[in-house]
């Protein structure tokens, strides 16, 4: 397994002057709601709007200069994709990000705004993925996986360090969870400094495929249907480092609707003033579910990212 203090204390070394240090702020509102101090981790305003420009930023620059110079691939139609763009830009580093021809021109706008290249490919992620890990073999770019890479969650991890630094003696921790990277960061950085801390993971009803396969034991290839918690959407790949983490790191896993993430997203922005998106609202939501546990506990809830569309947000309020 990963020595994951070493190795995100690594990345935040690498990655400090790039990152934005986010604040971590108490919510009068849930902690009343709790009966316990709640803090929320605001990535929301991170670069790019997403937790997901630390692992990009964080395997960039761990990079050789001939890896460097022979440029880098990844294929993401939303956070991960406008971060590999702003490190790419960032760092002078080349390289293409692969999209579906189907997918929404304001997010190609984004990535393109941040500096990147796009190639449209297929028209799903999966095929768009498999052209980028092709483009890979071909051409020696390194392809950037969103998870599937320790430096990636050793980036992701680098927001658990600033949690540690920012507040002593947390007991407990929501973060949602796609394909794993932020929780196997965040969870695995946090248990080395305090084994007690307990980590909560949340995922959307409509797409929950690590909660299936932990419960399963084994991984699982299993349908997802639409959901508010986009970030979090979607298959993990098979063989990936981070489910084996997730098995190690989390402690609780909680299920939440597509009512329940619209309801955290206009407590996001009613209650703390933050515009969150729909996995920091299922963060949210899987906290409320799981109050009665946690009373007089010192929490912590991970607004991983505010890309929220206006039409989706216009929907919800």
């Amino acid at each position: 397994m990963i020595d994951y203090k070493a190795s995100i204390q690594a990345a935040a070394k690498r990655s400090s002057p790039y990152i934005r240090h986010t604040p971590l702020e108490h919510s009068p509102y849930l902690s009343n709601l709790a009966e316990a101090n709640v803090f929320l981790k605001l990535d929301n305003i991170q670069k790019t709007g997403s937790f997901k420009f630390r692992g990009a930023i964080s395997k960039m620059t761990s990079l050789s200069d001939e890896e460097k110079s022979n440029g880098v691939v990844t294929a993401s139609t939303g956070n991960h994709g406008a971060a590999c763009s702003l490190a790419m830009s960032e760092l002078g580093i080349k390289g293409k990000i692969i999209v579906p021809e189907n997918v929404h021109k304001n997010k190609i706008e984004n990535i393109l705004n941040l500096g990147g290249e796009v190639e449209y490919y297929g028209d799903d992620c999966i095929h768009a993925e498999k052209r980028a890990q092709e483009i890979s073999k071909t051409t020696g770019a390194t392809y950037i996986s969103p998870y599937n890479d320790e430096a990636i969650v050793s980036g992701q991890g680098t927001l658990g360090m600033e949690v540690s630094q920012d507040l002593a003696d947390i007991d407990a921790i929501f973060i949602s969870v796609g394909g794993g990277g932020l929780i196997s960061g965040v969870g695995g950085y946090l248990k080395s400094v305090n084994q007690s801390t307990q980590v909560h993971g949340v995922s959307p009803k409509n797409s929950c495929v690590m909660y299936e396969s932990l419960n399963a034991g084994k991984q699982l290839d299993l349908p997802s249907k639409p959901t508010l918690s986009d970030g979090t959407a979607g298959g993990v790949e098979f063989g990936s480092i981070t489910f084996e983490a997730c098995k190690e790191i989390i402690d609780d896993f909680t299920i939440v609707s597509e009512d329940e993430i619209a309801k955290g997203i206009q407590i996001g922005l009613e209650k703390n003033h933050q515009l969150i998106e729909g996995a920091a609202g299922a963060a949210i939501a899987g906290f409320i579910n799981q109050k009665e546990k946690i009373k007089g506990q010192t929490v912590v809830l991970v607004m991983c990212g505010g890309n929220i569309s206006s039409a989706v947000l216009k929907s919800i309020l």
